[in-house]
């Protein structure tokens, strides 16, 4: 099982690595969107404890 994940995770960093250089543009764009998502959730929390405090 040790070697599974290791083979899974060595193949997710290779495509990551193809992507950034075969689509810059595209691999830029995907980090945006991830890093939006995880500030847009940040906020959704902070909002809920606001309301629950309230």
């Amino acid at each position: 099982m040790k070697i599974v994940k290791r083979v899974v995770i060595i193949v997710i960093i290779a495509f990551a690595v193809f992507y950034v250089v075969a689509r810059p543009q595209d691999a830029a764009n995907a980090v945006q969107v991830a890093i939006g998502a995880v500030f847009d959730a940040g906020q959704a929390v902070v909002k809920f404890f606001t309301a629950l405090a309230s």
